[in-house]
C-alpha cells in the first residue's frame, strides 16, 4: 500500500522542521504518531438491546475500515447494572497506513462537519504526549447513512504520539493539522 499524502508531507516537511523548532538532533527522536484508538461505551444498554454490540461494531468497523474488539466489564457494578463479563464498549486500535488515512479524514472531513465547530481543546493531553477527543455525533463520519440510524452515538479518539511531553506532542499536532481553539 501507497504511504498517505498526509505521511508523506509529515516524513518530508514537518519531520525535518520538527527536529529544528524542538532542537532534536537523531531522526529516530522526532514525535510521529503510534496509533489511534476509538473507543465506543455502550453501558447499560446491553440490558434492553442485545443487538447494540453487532450495530456498534459495524459503525466502528464502517468509520476506521477495521474490525472493532468488543471490551467487556471487569467487576460488577451494581449501581450500574452491569455484570463482570457483560459486553460495555467497542473499541479499535489503528497503526501505520490505517491511522494515518484515519487522522487526516478526522482533521479534513469530520471536524469541518461538526456543528458550531470553533477548534478541539488543547487541554486534552495526558501529561505523557497523548490526545483524546470526544465526538458527540458520530454521524459526522460520511461513511454513516443517517437513514439507517437507531441511535445516535457518541465516541472517543486517543491519539497516542513518540512525543515526551505536552508540548512537543501539542506542536506535532499542530503541524499535522489539528485545528486546537484559538486561545481569546
Amino acid at each position: 500500500m501507497d504511504k498517505s499524502e498526509l505521511q508523506v508531507k509529515y516524513e518530508n516537511e514537518i519531520k525535518p522542521e520538527l527536529k529544528k523548532l524542538l532542537g532534536i538532533e537523531n531522526d529516530m527522536a522526532v514525535p510521529t504518531l503510534e496509533k489511534i484508538v476509538v473507543n465506543a461505551g455502550i453501558g447499560s444498554e446491553y440490558k434492553n438491546n442485545s443487538g447494540v454490540i453487532e450495530e456498534m461494531s459495524e459503525i466502528i468497523a464502517t468509520i476506521t475500515g477495521q474490525k472493532p474488539v468488543v471490551t467487556k466489564a471487569k467487576k460488577a457494578i451494581a449501581n450500574f447494572k452491569i455484570r463482570a463479563g457483560m459486553p460495555n464498549g467497542v473499541k479499535v486500535t489503528l497503526r501505520k497506513d490505517r491511522m494515518w488515512d484515519f487522522y487526516y479524514k478526522l482533521v479534513n472531513i469530520v471536524f469541518p462537519r461538526v456543528k458550531d465547530f470553533r477548534g478541539v481543546s488543547d487541554k486534552s493531553f495526558d501529561g505523557r504526549g497523548n490526545y483524546t477527543v470526544g465526538i458527540v455525533e458520530h454521524t459526522v463520519f460520511p461513511e454513516i447513512d443517517i437513514n439507517k440510524l437507531q441511535k445516535i452515538r457518541s465516541l472517543q479518539v486517543v491519539i497516542n504520539t513518540t512525543a515526551d511531553n505536552d508540548e512537543h506532542a501539542k506542536i506535532l499536532l499542530e503541524k499535522l493539522g489539528m485545528p486546537f481553539r484559538k486561545a481569546k
